[in-house]
């Protein structure tokens, strides 16, 4: 193990998974316990559930579950050691690990330590005669002050390929290290190290808690790709991230403004609206849409004027209204984008323009307006059918006869035959997703499409039986006692899956050890995802009132039989599947 285990129990000890969880999702408490949005997924309805009695959480909608350390784990994309390493940090621990296991031993901190010293060679030339074109580049032509440039910690990166890989390698890192940092690349030639990032204005992005987690590096000539941005590390993820939210943060609790581009955040930010944010070359993901739930209610969308912009502003609307986001739309005009609007046209100008963003309904309905002529019977059919389609999305019956009245006199219609269509589109939706829940739950029972555990499907009737073993077992010491003291014989090879399989010996091979079983001990060797399928085996047996040895036997009983047929059916010996069942009943287990 690489953390020693009474690390990991005093973490464990010290940690209120309450106290964690809530500093990232808003929970309310219902009963004993508390709920709140899911963070993992997209839903509206809270499925997300944290049990103070048992230190953990599970989301009854998408099946994420576990303790602290899974949280972590899954929150900040991190593995076993590091997100115990983040709980010490938070509890005042010093974690020592007894042996590096890690790929290539890039850790997370290791990362970290990295990109702070690359940060500090990219500025550093900035400021040099080497980067004056870069420097001309960012206080000239975009206009920022070197004040704004110290505070978002630009730089430039030189033409050279090797300035910043020698610099590295004084500092201690190595060619491997670099190149899964994305610091540097490896030739296929010569398998010489050169450097990633050559002849760019550089971008620091750096998360919540100070750290540089990556760079956006843009080109100072016709090269492409016009923005280059760091690949996933294990200290950085794309999708998870948003440039400047370590300083927007702070400014956000009316609402944050989400750019397409670092340059439009940072001229946002030196005319005073600190609340702006961007992704990271990509469009919008619902792990970044969920993240800022963390800090706001409502997102202001400022993206670039062109059609293409306009096309992310409507995928943005999509993403964070799955969140329960108020979102809302500012329209620029004049410009082809936030920080040319700004430099023309100031900022007190730039503020009626937040202030007038229109809801998502405003402006998804005028884009239609905008397609059709009202004139012509045929068209203002096909503009009605959409706006129907769009007002039948909205969950509430009061927003929908609103909307419904809103557009009806532009559409030369009655309000009442407006509404009527409206509600039997969104009863047609409704039929259809009905029908595919139904289809999918069926599929399900069967265990199809069960990524977690794909034998489920095979025998779905054993996979029952060992999740039913498994969560008395984790559950309840005099269980596993029955099994290691043989007073209910069971073993590995009577597991039919193969998650199944590992659980049982990880949990008796826990139990045989001085400190016995420890839930928390099972995240360094199972998955994020299969850490959720074991917390549902234990919440489902904890809703259950019966749980004693009698369950238990049934279920080892029920186990054995399943995996004889199994066996004997891929041995193709029916008639000795026939005896080995009528034996199994004879035998007390």
């Amino acid at each position: 193990m690489m953390i020693p285990r009474e690390v990991v129990e005093e973490v464990r000890h010290r940690t209120d998974i309450v106290e964690l969880i809530g500093s990232y999702v808003t929970l309310k408490r219902a009963g004993s316990n508390f709920g709140g949005l899911c963070p993992f997924h997209s839903e509206k309805t809270p499925s997300f559930t944290v049990f103070p009695d048992s230190q953990s959480f599970y989301c009854f909608g998408c099946g994420a579950g576990g303790d602290a350390i899974t949280f972590v784990m899954k929150n900040d994309n991190l593995d076993y050691p590091s997100a115990i390493e983040v709980l010490a940090s938070r509890a005042g621990i010093r974690v020592v690990r007894e042996q590096e296991k890690e790929k290539g031993g890039l850790t997370r901190s290791r990362v970290h330590d990295m990109n702070r010293e690359a940060a500090k060679f990219f500025h550093k030339c900035l400021l040099d005669p080497i980067g004056a074109e870069g420097l001309k580049y960012l206080t000239e032509k975009r206009g920022l002050s070197m004040a704004l440039i110290k505070h978002f910690g630009l730089g430039f990166a030189p033409g050279s390929f090797n300035m910043l890989t020698d610099y590295m390698h004084k500092k201690g890192f190595t060619d491997q290290e670099l190149a899964q940092g994305f610091l540097c690349g490896i030739s296929q030639k010569n398998g010489r190290a050169y450097d990633y990032f050559r002849n760019r204005v550089m971008f620091p992005i750096i998360d919540t808690a100070g750290n540089v987690i990556a760079f956006g590096g843009r080109v100072m000539d016709d090269s492409k790709p016009k923005y280059l941005n760091s690949s996933d590390t294990p200290a950085f993820q794309k999708r998870k991230n948003l440039f400047a939210l370590n300083f927007a943060k702070n400014y956000s609790t009316e609402r944050l403004i989400l750019c397409e581009g670092y340059m439009d955040v940072i001229s946002l930010h030196a005319y005073g609206f600190e609340n702006a944010v961007a992704t990271l070359g990509t469009a919008i993901t619902p792990e970044q849409a969920r993240l800022m739930t963390k800090y706001t209610k409502q997102v202001v969308i400022c993206y670039d004027a062109d059609e293409a912009g306009q096309r992310a502003a409507i995928k943005a609307m999509e993403v964070l209204g799955q969140v329960g986001m108020d979102v809302r739309v500012l329209h620029v005009t004049d410009a082809k984008d936030p920080d040319e609007f700004l430099r023309k046209f100031g900022d007190a100008r730039f503020r009626r323009l937040v202030e007038g963003s229109r809801t998502e309904f405003s402006y998804k309905s005028e884009k239609i307006f905008a397609k059709y002529s009202m004139d012509i019977p045929e068209e203002r059919i096909k503009a009605s059918e959409e706006l129907c389609a769009l007002i039948a999305l909205s969950p509430s019956k009061v927003e929908r006869e609103i909307y419904a009245s809103m557009v009806a006199d532009k559409l030369h219609i009655s309000a009442e035959s407006l509404k009527n269509d409206v509600e039997r589109t969104r009863s047609k939706k409704l039929r259809a997703a009905k029908q595919k829940e139904g289809k999918d739950a069926s599929l399900a029972a069967r265990g199809y499409g069960d990524r977690v555990n794909p034998d489920t499907a095979k025998n779905v009737q054993a996979v029952a039986a060992e999740e039913a073993i498994l969560g008395l077992l984790m559950l309840y010491p005099e269980h596993r006692r029955m099994i290691t003291s043989g007073t209910i014989v069971l073993g590995e090879d009577d597991f039919f899956s193969g998650l199944g399989k590992r659980t049982f010996a990880r949990v008796m091979q826990m139990e045989a050890e001085e400190g016995g079983f420890d839930y928390s001990l099972l995240g360094e060797d199972f998955s994020i995802d299969e850490m959720g399928r074991l917390q549902s085996m234990l919440q489902r047996r904890r809703a259950l009132a019966e749980n004693g040895t009698a369950v238990l036997r049934a279920s080892v009983e029920t186990l054995k039989q399943q995996k004889q047929r199994s066996d004997a059916r891929e041995s193709g010996d029916a008639v000795g599947s026939i005896k080995q069942l009528l034996d199994a009943k004879k035998k007390k287990i």
